[in-house]
């Protein structure tokens, strides 16, 4: 099926962007896997993609997922003209996009990338995923996996997930899934609250701090107005900000900060 997206769209650059982990190249386009959702999607021309799915699936699924129903053009165009770093971070990443994931696989995942190289978390996640998850699709001779649930991971023994490399956030990944698996941490219920509330529920997990928490909320829940500052960030604030957070000035942050991501990694602008 085809489709049309006439907003800024890059799938290099959403591939790119840190956000998700279990996106890669595949043929002439790329794969996305969520949850136990997976799509293919290839660019044809200027604004058209072929997408393997159905058009309701694209319509209540994936439409959201790639949240199309906000104009990124537009907030590029409202960045004030005097901030030059970030407009110039904003040309350079246009076409990233702010990806709606499943809010378990995001908690785990981010908290799985603390301390490590953005391979080094994708190499652990689809490990993790061959290991505990289950078959999704055969892809060239290979079975393509699902995210592990929280209860395979609260059944899984020490040793199948030390086997994962989760190094120390291993007791961490083991109270989030204990958490989720018993109701104690209804990632559902999460999403009714407003932002400072649910970045708060999101760090009484056990190993998920400030960042961590700002990921998830970003990209499982959507709240543009959270910016995650990572090494990176921190970077780009102290050499191009004087050391002051820019971020509260600006409504959509969130996105902002991942063209400021894009730009310092991609391009190397900042040591």
């Amino acid at each position: 099926m085809t489709v049309t997206i006439t907003d800024d769209f890059d799938l290099t650059k959403i591939a790119d962007s840190g956000q998700a982990f279990r996106v890669v190249p595949a043929g002439d386009g790329w794969r996305f896997v969520t949850g136990r959702r997976l799509l293919h999607m290839t660019q044809k021309s200027a604004h058209r993609y072929e997408v393997d799915c159905s058009r309701w699936t694209w319509d209540h699924f994936w439409h959201s997922y790639f949240d199309l129903n906000r104009n990124y053009a537009a907030i590029r165009a409202e960045i004030p003209p005097e901030d030059a770093y970030l407009c110039g971070a904003a040309l350079a990443g246009q076409g990233i996009r702010i990806l709606r994931q499943d809010p378990w696989e995001t908690l785990v995942t981010f908290i799985i990338s603390q301390r490590k190289s953005i391979p080094a978390i994708r190499s652990c996640v689809e490990t993790l995923c061959d290991s505990l998850g289950t078959p999704l699709a055969e892809e060239q001779g290979r079975l393509l996996y699902s995210f592990p649930t929280a209860q395979a991971l609260c059944d899984a023994s020490a040793q199948t997930l030390r086997s994962c490399a989760l190094g120390y956030r291993l007791p961490y990944v083991q109270a989030a899934a204990r958490a989720v698996a018993s109701g104690t941490l209804d990632l559902n219920r999460l999403a009714d609250l407003p932002d400072e509330e649910l970045l708060d529920s999101l760090m009484q997990v056990y190993g998920v701090g400030v960042k961590v928490a700002n990921c998830v909320a970003l990209f499982a829940y959507g709240r543009v107005s959270c910016a995650p500052v990572d090494v990176w960030i921190a970077r780009v604030v102290e050499e191009h900000y004087g050391g002051k957070n820019p971020f509260p000035r600006y409504g959509n942050a969130g996105i902002l900060q991942q063209y400021m991501f894009y730009e310092v990694r991609t391009h190397k602008t900042s040591h």
